[in-house]
This record gives structure tokens, sequence and C-alpha cells, in this order.
């Protein structure tokens, strides 16, 4: 006979709670993992602050940035997600994408939050180097309405 598995009080990618037979208040932990849900599946922050804003609306997100104060302390470089009133914190993972609203562009995870810088569009040359900086150029915008590059 095999052995039942045997699991943690979370996942282990991103800390969602288990639920357990005859666990009272369940309730409790199936809206934090809801709320855990709602702030990693396509995440989208707001930008990247040190310190917590003032007034968040619920659902909002932050990439807590170097130095964070207060109740940040420590978090550098996590997502900060406001839910009914508190923060939920997230580290994230190798491979994370985000929706950065301050920047209007994707930005990635890799041992530290990467930003995609556009690069210069090329100019100079010949009548064939106008063709293919005008081909390149128009390349560079499509990128950038898609979120790759920033439009700032």
């Amino acid at each position: 006979m095999t052995e039942p598995i045997s699991l943690n009080s979370s996942s282990a990618r991103f800390e969602l709670p288990f639920l357990y037979p005859a666990q009272a208040q369940k309730e409790l932990f199936v809206n934090e993992a809801f709320s855990r849900i709602d702030a990693l599946l396509h995440p989208v922050v707001e930008g990247s602050i040190a310190s917590p804003p003032p007034s968040p609306a619920d659902g909002e997100s932050w990439i807590v940035a170097s130095g964070a104060v207060a109740e940040w302390s420590g978090r550098d470089g996590s997502i900060a997600h406001s839910a009914a009133g508190s923060w939920l914190f997230f580290q994230p993972r190798d491979g994370m994408i985000a929706f950065d609203r301050s920047l209007d562009q994707f930005v990635h995870y890799r041992s530290g939050w990467i930003v995609a810088e556009k690069p210069q569009a090329p100019d100079g040359g010949t009548t064939v180097d106008l063709e293919a900086r005008a081909a390149i150029a128009e390349l560079l915008e499509q990128l950038s309405s898609i979120g790759l590059f920033s439009r700032v």
C-alpha cells in the first residue's frame, strides 16, 4: 500500500494556503488563496516605490523598491498587494512578468526586476539604409505598442 503524500501548509511557489479536513474557518484560507491568485495571475503593478502609498485601492499592487521603509522594510524587490486593508507580500520567481502601469510596459524578474530599454533607431547611411531605417523604426514602434519597450 502506498503512503499518502504529506503536504506543507502552503504551495511551494506562491504560498497559497492549503485546506485540511475538519479545519475551522476554511473560508479564511480560501479567501486568502483567492487574494493571492488575484494578485499573481497576470500581475499588474502601479510602479516601484520604497514606502507604502497613503491610501491604496483594494487590489492595487506595487513593486517594493530598494531601501523600503515602514511596513515594507526588508521586502525589497517583492510585490506588495493591497487586500482588505492589509498588505500581502509575494517573493517573485525567475521568469515572472508583470505589467508596470507607470512605465506602460512589461517588467521581467530574473534575480531582480528587469526593464527592457528601447534601442535607438538607426540613422545615417545611403538610400538603401533609409528604407531599412524606416522598417526598423516601424518594428520598434510595434514592439513598443505591445509593451515590450516603454513609450515614455
